[in-house]
């Protein structure tokens, strides 16, 4: 199987509802054979002391009850996906709530508690099997317990401080993946071209898909085992068409074009695998949405200011990739294009601060954030985030004519709005 597709396999399989309840039933078929063979062996007697009459109850009541928890689950989710989806983004439904391993279990153990009690409703005879009376009780216990548990973890996951807070922890492990080197001095993230004509130009011929991948080491192996340099057209994240390039080739000897292709995964929508600027994009996209007139809830953008000073603080300690990549004699081998720190900044901060710098609990966290940052970056990061602080200063002075308000909008304050007295009181004692 090629890269692309087992890529492309994985992320489905992560993303699936469906494939743990299907190994539940795989489960089940092997589980209550054992149960049939070994349950006699078992101690069950004293516990499950109940007759042929009373352990048909007892099963029928466990299939009604699990059926009644897989419909109630699947029915609760897709309400739940709607609606946050609607009030939140879209783009938490494939990246968080599909994800969710706690939702994924819980439904497999209904559906194995469900067929384990059909199964061993089916197969009573006139003799009780203890064994598999028992394991049935159990596992209708242990559902019991797991739809009170989903109840209280479905309410806690779907509320705006719990989605941003899992986008922000996943933004943190992708950014830390993809740049793994402390900041010294980034590589030069200008968009490179190779000053030459391309020898050949491979176009995407498939349907129009998202970049979501690449196998840049298997890329780099390519064009060295190959003598050759590799340009990748579009960047991760970016979308690409019909008889769009995908690859710029120069060199004498060329690699495979299926080899190349099957070295960049595509999907229908971008994915937080090698893109550690689709994290920023949730999170602001859940923030401007708190902003809109319709939902006006800038506590719920503050918290998601929250999350992007993390990891844009996080994402300015790193060392940032460049464009180019040189193989082991120095040579320029591959060019794949990646976002520099300026692009960082911008998504931080450019629509969040033009849907939200008339309030003042936007305006003033978003300063907190440019003022911290200052403190604890390096001072190559200093440039965009001082561009940053002066459009918001020419911004708040068109919006707040009055100067008392203009005065309380220019107040750094990390709460938005009630969290700065206590620090100016500090300083006057001081």
């Amino acid at each position: 199987m090629s890269w692309n597709r087992w890529y492309g396999l994985r992320s489905y399989i992560r993303s699936s509802l469906w494939i743990v309840p299907f190994i539940a039933l795989l489960l089940y078929v092997a589980a209550i054979r054992l149960v049939y063979a070994f349950g006699d062996w078992l101690p069950w007697i004293d516990v499950w002391p109940w007759g042929v009459a009373g352990t048909q109850r007892m099963l029928e009541t466990i299939v009604t009850m699990t059926l009644t928890f897989v419909v109630f689950t699947f029915g609760s989710l897709l309400v739940a996906i709607q609606v946050a989806g609607g009030q939140l983004t879209p783009r938490i439904i494939a990246t968080t709530l599909l994800r969710d391993n706690a939702i994924r279990f819980t439904v497999g153990l209904f559906i194995f508690t469900l067929l384990f009690a059909a199964g061993a409703l089916a197969r009573l005879d006139t003799t009780v099997p203890q064994g598999v009376s028992g394991m049935a009780g159990l596992l209708g216990f242990l559902s019991i317990a797991a739809f009170l548990y989903l109840i209280d973890y479905a309410a806690r996951l779907l509320r705006p401080v719990s989605i941003i807070a899992r986008v922000g922890e996943r933004g943190h492990a992708v950014i830390e993946e993809v740049y793994p080197e402390e900041s010294s001095k980034d590589a030069s993230n200008d968009n490179t071209t190779v000053a030459v004509t391309p020898d050949k130009i491979v176009y995407h011929q498939a349907h129009p898909a998202i970049v979501v991948a690449i196998n840049q080491k298997a890329l780099l192996e390519l064009a060295e085992r190959t003598d050759s340099t590799i340009e990748l057209v579009p960047r991760v994240g970016d979308f690409i068409g019909t008889d769009e390039p995908l690859f710029r080739l120069y060199g004498p000897h060329l690699p495979d074009v299926h080899r190349l292709k099957s070295l960049v995964a595509l999907g229908p929508e971008r994915t937080l695998e090698q893109d550690p600027t689709f994290a920023f994009r949730i999170i602001v996209d859940i923030g401007i949405k708190a902003l809109s007139k319709a939902i006006n809830d800038p506590t719920t953008a503050v918290l998601a200011i929250d999350q992007l000073q993390r990891l844009l603080c996080f994402v300015g300690k790193r060392r940032l990739l460049g464009d180019e990549v040189r193989g082991k004699t120095g040579k320029l081998r591959l060019v794949r294009r990646t976002p520099n720190w300026e692009d960082f900044v911008q998504l931080t901060f450019s629509e969040t601060r033009l849907y939200g710098a008339e309030n003042f609990q936007i305006a003033r966290r978003l300063r907190a954030v440019i003022e911290y940052a200052l403190q604890v970056l390096p001072d190559d990061r200093r440039p965009a985030l001082l561009q940053e602080l002066d459009l918001m200063d020419r911004m708040l002075e068109r919006i707040y004519l009055m100067p008392e308000d203009l005065a309380l909008a220019r107040t750094p304050d990390s709460q938005g709005l009630g969290g700065a007295a206590k620090h100016a009181a500090s300083a006057n004692r001081s």
